[in-house]
């Protein structure tokens, strides 16, 4: 029987969502959790991967199970094996053929930056940025990214086959002292959305002019986008079948 579950967790302590030697990673405590549950290995599927340091509100995997267990009962043993920071919220079943990563049709993520005073508190969960930028021109910039574009520029890997992304929705809004940015689109390369954000930042400091994003995209070279934003800020909200 297979499962699709959301899973939440805190990833201030994990070196990222995929199993990696000598690492503690959110899927080896899942596959672990199982393990313990079916007395066998299991393989846990992700929709795709989250960063050292990236958390999740709703990141989907799917595994196998041959045991009679309920949907309800599988969510709480897993939730009981699981470290406290890691959180099964909801199972369902799902065909034999259905792929946590192969059928995703789009995902949503979220960063979240504080411009107000340094809070100690949240410097995992909340970008400390600390200072004003202008959310008019920041907006305005982001339309560029808007439709399907090679997103050369805005990732650091040269594994891709191909680097075109679609984003269908971008929305950058304040509420009281953080900016919450918000991205729906396709699929998303490996440190895309941070550094979308790093660049919609220096556009939000006057550094960059928001018509310089358009440049940047034609130009497909990592060189000519923002620094990268730090991992704390960043939300695998949702992902959607």
């Amino acid at each position: 029987m297979r499962f699709l579950a959301t899973v939440q967790y805190d990833g201030s302590k994990y070196s990222g969502y995929q199993k990696q030697p000598g690492k503690k990673t959110i899927q080896t405590c899942l596959e672990e959790a199982l393990e313990t549950i079916c007395h066998k290995k299991v393989l846990v599927h992700g929709s795709g991967r989250t960063d050292a340091k990236v958390h999740a509100l709703g990141q989907k995997v799917h595994f196998d199970l041959d045991l009679s267990m309920t949907k309800e009962q599988v969510k709480k043993a897993l939730n009981s094996l699981l470290p406290d920071d890691i959180y099964v919220k909801d199972i369902e079943e799902v065909s034999n053929n259905f792929h946590a990563r192969f059928d995703v049709q789009k995902k949503t993520y979220e960063y979240i930056l504080n411009i107000g005073e340094y809070n100690p508190i949240e410097k995992d969960y909340v970008y400390q940025f600390n200072q004003e930028l202008s959310i008019s021109k920041m907006k305005e910039a982001s339309a560029y990214f808007l439709g399907t574009h090679d997103f050369r520029a805005f990732t650091t890997t040269d594994e891709k086959e191909s680097y075109e992304r679609t984003i269908y929705e971008i929305t950058i809004e304040q509420s009281k002292q953080y900016i919450i940015f918000t991205f729906t689109g396709n699929g998303f390369l490996r440190y895309m959305v941070r550094n979308l954000v790093g660049t919609l930042i220096e556009v939000g400091e006057g550094k960059r002019e928001p018509k310089d994003i358009s440049n940047i995209l034609k130009s497909k070279d990592r060189k000519q986008a923002g620094k990268k934003a730090p991992a704390c800020g960043l939300y695998l909200k949702d992902v959607f079948y």
